[in-house]
């Protein structure tokens, strides 16, 4: 028999708010620019750094200044950060606090460095609803390394098969199914209703 469902975690990026930063760069430097800026700059490889707790404005300064014919875009990533992100994904939000309201614990396992996960809490006040926030800058690990779901097991208390993770990521939702975790990969909010109507978590009217 499947365990009994005791907590829900989200993933945040892709999953309940939006991250495009190509899509930023395109309306700021123009499309040919912004290319040619993420061939010659790993810039997802620098976020990395900052989702492993590097310190923001030194690791997004180190990299400008390492490549100077793209520091002023690449300074972009520290500067304006907000505007790398768009709008909130209101279904999901609402399936996030339907979820709070019927008592169900939910908790946020994120890749988000510090710095920007701090902004991030401002634009975003929904981020404040979770019980608990497993943040991979603190923690000092990324999903889909084990040990950050090893830590959300100890730090809660519920066992593995009691938790429903929701990613968009299939890497991350692999490594929290061969935990035991109950996974579900997001594709959008209308798939994600269903599946928690079916597990019994929400009715088809609170997920509309």
């Amino acid at each position: 028999m499947k365990p009994v469902i005791r907590a829900v975690v989200f993933d945040i990026g892709h999953v309940l708010i939006d991250w495009q930063p190509e899509a930023f760069y395109d309306r700021q430097i123009g499309a040919a620019r912004r290319r040619a800026l993420f061939d010659a700059v790993d810039l997802f490889a620098m976020n990395e750094k900052l989702d492993l707790g590097g310190d923001f404005r030194l690791i997004v300064c180190s990299e400008a200044d390492n490549h100077p014919e793209f520091h002023d875009e690449i300074m972009m990533w520290f500067e304006r950060w907000s505007e790398l992100t768009g709008h909130g994904f209101e279904h999901s939000v609402r399936l996030l606090f339907a979820l709070k309201a019927r008592g169900i614990p939910v908790f946020a396992l994120s890749n988000f460095g510090v710095g920007p996960f701090e902004i991030a809490r401002v634009i975003y006040p929904f981020l404040e609803v979770f019980e608990r926030k497993y943040i991979s800058g603190h923690l000092g690990m990324i999903k889909p390394d084990p040990a950050i779901y090893a830590h959300v097991e100890g730090d809660c208390g519920l066992r593995a098969g009691a938790l429903l993770f929701i990613d968009d990521r299939k890497e991350n939702i692999a490594a929290a199914g061969v935990r035991g975790w109950q996974t579900h990969l997001f594709e959008g909010g209308q798939g994600l209703a269903m599946r928690l109507v079916r597990e019994g978590l929400l009715s088809e009217e609170e997920v509309i």
